[in-house]
């Protein structure tokens, strides 16, 4: 009787961790899956549990955008939804897009004056950015296209670095009007398949 009592333990241990196992894998996977899911209405501030957003990342071949789906926690104030939305975007994709921003990139504040969003960076997202006018443009229209198409009600938006205006991020792009989206640069998410001859 008292030699079981390890072996019991060790099941009742192996059952544990099993469902640990289980559980864990089983949300990576809801989550990866979500990625191809866009949302079917807008996200709208002071909405409970959580609501679905499109992300415009770099696509898989590096020339223009490409929307990845994303579940965020509610918000209360638009300011705080959009701030949400540019934290998941910092976060990166979950698929085979490219990132757009630097994973070190901050958000030190977000404003809205009218149909405008003021998004205050911090300089890391101009300092880590590789030289050259497309990582600067794909940086700026993923931000631009990502607020715009989630929140229609912005139109444009306009970025601080440290609190202070953006000439431009890294020498290419003029930031020192408001920049509206650009849809035109997306490209689909997966590459076409090539069709035999």
């Amino acid at each position: 009787m008292k030699r079981s009592t390890p072996r019991r333990r060790s099941l009742v241990l192996l059952a544990a961790f099993t469902a640990a196992a289980l559980v864990i894998g089983l949300l990576m996977f809801d989550k990866y899956r979500q990625r191809h899911e866009l949302p079917t209405v807008q996200p709208v501030p002071g909405a409970t549990g959580s609501f679905r957003v499109t992300l415009f990342f770099a696509a898989p071949e590096g020339d223009g955008l490409a929307r990845e789906g994303r579940e965020v926690p509610a918000c209360d104030q638009l300011a705080d939804c959009v701030d949400a939305v540019l934290d998941e975007l910092i976060n990166g994709p979950l698929g085979a897009l490219q990132p757009t921003v630097p994973p070190t990139t901050t958000v030190r504040h977000v404003r809205i004056e009218g149909d405008t969003a003021v998004i205050d960076f911090g300089r890391e997202l101009a300092d880590g950015l590789p030289g050259g006018s497309s990582s600067e443009m794909t940086a700026v229209y993923s931000v631009v296209n990502t607020v715009c198409f989630n929140f229609p009600q912005l139109k444009r938006v306009r970025f601080l670095l440290d609190g202070a205006e953006a000439e431009s991020l890294t020498g290419h792009l003029d930031l020192r009007q408001p920049i509206e989206p650009d849809y035109s640069k997306e490209r689909p998410a997966e590459p076409e398949p090539r069709q035999p001859q």
